[in-house]
């Protein structure tokens, strides 16, 4: 892996701030060294024309579809690929991908589930493969690929035309797992159905990589070809259909009630219920016995999803997005009424407008929320959770957790369905990313939201675990370890921590959105994205992209010792040089309040959701900001050792200045800005933040001279916990304060998982070193 090539072994510099070099691939005619698609940048096209019936009685789904897949690449295709994702299912046609065990219970327990597995006929069945003029075509099935032989090469500029005729049984979702499927609802009897990776499609054929046919394990997701779709979807009369795309004859499915609803909606100024609570209550208690068809178009889309059940509310509204209407809505059941009617839509709408502001406009005519116990995403269409209690009721953690599921897979349409990298070979790509921007969102939300995936400090749990626990970000998907801090946390802390801490706002924006514009409804690999940002940008980051993403080192960064000349003392502290040593004091045991949230408050600009619509501000807005009553418990926080006595020989030269000498190591090996904040004997406070690249001399050890004005009571790195320092324990010196009452009861509000702010930020003054 890259983090074990190393310019010059064995020396202390000339390492972590050399370029990426040969890590990278070499830059081309279809990609460029600046980051941007080339003069010869191509990518294939497949379009799709599909009629799919629902059995709901025997559970199965039928389908037929044509295709028409073209060639822009400039090589000769002799065959095609194609994956069969509900091959997962297979007892007999899945990956096969098995982890190792052990004599321990879990262990034990994994191999007797294999051992009680029984035969199943999941997965898809072929049943007919023809050429556009109904000639038959040699297929070889290959676990979740299938290989079609080209009756004659395909030539650069040439299209092929194939037909498929397919069936499966759907499985249950609920107990199999996977992302597709129905879920059973015993109390009523009826099903919700999710129908995802659910038609045979066409792997990616790239420039980079030729054919993307990788086996699906159910981990590492998806690499698409864009195209244009057209399906029609038969299902049981009552059932209610959303799915990507537009609906060309809701006229024919709707009632004439239920139609002027949805006309009335394209002008609402709030949310509308085109099927209602009581309409959905109705349903549930017959079954239809006939069928309706649903026909959907979706142009310029990577994959086509849909949900169909007799089960759903469905309410919709529309938002402007920067001058374009989208059609935002939510499908859900009676059991997330509470939530999903006051939130969903809403959260769709202000996750594309956010989404927006920060990459490209979005540019399809809907996007959609469905609450079917779960998450994932498809273009236009996510599936999310949140339900009540049986009386409507839910909690704080149920709500936050279902708004931030929503703006997630939501978020997803940018990142990966736009921005369309390969998830099967870099999960982070998407995931990362959306995960990072999904932070800006939740942030633009509601200050309080309490978000874990952005802030630095959160991070560090797990960058502290033993190295045999960790994976560089760029691990392949299906072997990475502990996926979720790796493929989601980490990559957009460390966007964030670009953002925030080294690149700042204006330029972190700027070129995100260059990085965005560039490779919307193209193929970006992380070098497109790496160099995008360096170009847009001006700055150098070869040495955190070596360091966030290509190893497991983490931030520790140490007040080594800390010297202080005053010429006020006339004899030196000890006769050996005029210093002395101190214990570094413990910090703070408490939360914080991370500098997203403290400079989005100072921003004039910025108008939060639930400030712009107050019907947003339910009893765990106000609890959050102490308009509810609370317990207000104290809470005990170390205090610090004295200043240390230093050198009074240089008192003449220096009249009334205090001169320190601030040594400080890096002891977990990734190298970030330094950021020291001095509290004054006055109780003001200055902070001064030095950029990373003053460790490229010494990546071990450094130090800094300063000359104050008045003498310090206390130095501590990272105040506002920017960097995922692993170790706090380390970066005080000096005398800390204590927290004040107010700090007392954020830290309390903490501990019951009300926020994650707990000590306002005290302004300070910031200064540039050098």
């Amino acid at each position: 892996m890259a983090q074990d090539i190393q310019n010059n072994p064995g020396s202390n510099h000339g390492n972590k701030f050399e370029q990426l070099g040969t890590i990278l691939p070499t830059p081309n005619e279809y990609r460029t060294a600046s980051g941007a698609p080339g003069p010869k940048y191509w990518q294939q096209r497949v379009d799709y024309d599909i009629k799919c019936d629902l059995d709901e009685e025997k559970l199965k789904l039928n389908g037929s579809e044509t295709v028409t897949y073209y060639n822009n690449s400039p090589d000769v295709l002799t065959y095609l690929w194609l994956q069969l994702d509900e091959n997962e299912h297979s007892s007999e046609k899945n990956a096969n991908y098995q982890d190792g065990s052990s004599l321990g219970k879990q262990g034990v327990d994994m191999q007797l589930d294999r051992l009680q597995e029984s035969k199943n006929d999941y997965g898809i069945n072929m049943l007919k493969l023809t050429d556009g003029q109904g000639l038959a075509l040699k297929y070889t099935v290959n676990k979740t690929m299938m290989r079609v032989e080209l009756p004659a090469a395909l030539k650069p500029g040439q299209k092929f035309i194939f037909k498929i005729d397919w069936n499966y049984t759907i499985t249950d979702r609920m107990k199999v797992g996977g992302r597709g499927g129905y879920e059973y609802f015993a109390e009523d009897g009826n099903y919700l159905f999710t129908m995802t990776q659910w038609y045979p499609r066409l792997c990616v054929y790239s420039d980079f990589q030729g054919w993307q046919n990788h086996q699906f394990t159910g981990r590492g997701e998806f690499a698409l070809t864009f195209g244009n779709f057209k399906v029609q979807m038969t299902v049981p009369a009552d059932h209610v259909v959303g799915s990507t795309g537009e609906c060309l004859n809701y006229a024919a499915n709707l009632t004439p009630t239920q139609m002027a609803r949805w006309t009335k909606a394209q002008t609402a100024k709030d949310v509308t219920e085109i099927v209602t609570l009581d309409e959905a209550n109705k349903a549930i208690t017959t079954k239809a016995k006939t069928k309706k068809t649903w026909i959907y178009k979706a142009d310029n889309v990577r994959d086509f999803a849909w949900t169909s059940s007799r089960r759903f509310i469905w309410d919709a509204m529309p938002a402007n997005v920067e001058g374009k209407k989208v059609m935002c809505m939510s499908f859900y059941g009676k059991e997330a009424y509470g939530l999903y009617r006051p939130f969903s839509t809403k959260a769709v709408a202000h996750t594309i407008k956010t989404y927006s502001k920060f990459s490209i406009p979005y540019p399809y005519p809907v996007a959609q929320s469905v609450e079917a116990a779960n998450g994932m995403e498809y273009p236009m269409i996510c599936f999310n959770y949140g339900r009540t209690a049986p009386d409507g009721t839910y909690s704080e953690s149920t709500k936050y957790g279902m708004l931030g599921v929503v703006i997630h897979e939501v978020g997803h349409n940018f990142f990966p369905m736009i921005v369309n990298s390969d998830e099967r070979q870099w999960s982070w790509m998407d995931e990362g990313l959306n995960t990072f921007v999904e932070y800006l969102t939740e942030e633009l939300w509601d200050n309080k939201f309490p978000t874990r995936r952005g802030p630095a400090a959160y991070i560090a749990d797990y960058m502290k675990l033993p190295k045999d626990q960790l994976e560089p970000i760029m691990t392949n998907s299906e072997n990475i370890i502990q996926f979720g801090p790796n493929a989601y946390s980490k990559p957009a802390t460390g966007l964030n921590i670009l953002r925030e801490t080294i690149m700042g706002r204006e330029l972190f924006d700027y070129s995100f959105k260059e990085y965005a514009r560039r490779w919307a409804f193209k193929h970006p690999t992380p070098a497109d994205l790496f160099r995008t940002m360096e170009d847009a940008s001006g700055e150098d980051l070869d040495w955190f992209w070596r360091g966030w993403f290509y190893s497991t080192d983490a931030t520790d960064i140490a007040i080594d010792t800390v010297r202080h000349i005053v010429p006020e003392f006339t004899e030196p502290a000890n006769a050996a040089g005029g210093t002395q040593k101190v214990k570094l004091a413990k910090p703070q045991v408490n939360s914080f309040e991370d500098i997203s949230k403290v400079r989005n408050r100072e921003d004039k600009n910025i108008v939060f959701a639930t400030d712009a619509d107050t019907s947003l501000r339910d009893f765990y807005w106000r609890y959050a900001r102490g308009l509810e009553p609370v317990d207000t418990a104290t809470y005990e926080v170390p205090s610090q050792s004295n200043i240390a006595k230093a050198d009074a020989d240089l008192e003449n030269k220096y009249k009334n200045k205090h001169i320190y000498e601030v040594a400080f190591s890096n002891k977990g090996g990734l190298v970030m800005p330094i950021i020291v904040e001095f509290t004054y004997a006055d109780g003001s406070k200055e902070v001064d933040r030095i950029p990373a690249q003053i460790w490229r001399k010494n990546e071990g050890k450094v130090t800094k001279v300063y000359i104050k004005d008045k003498e310090v009571k206390s130095i501590k790195l990272d105040p506002m916990r920017e960097t995922a320092d692993i170790n706090e324990n380390n970066n005080t010196w000096g005398t800390i304060s204590e927290p004040s009452k107010f700090q007392l009861f954020k830290l309390k509000q903490n501990a019951r998982g009300q926020s994650t702010g707990i000590t306002p930020m005290q302004k300070a003054k910031e200064k540039k070193a050098f």
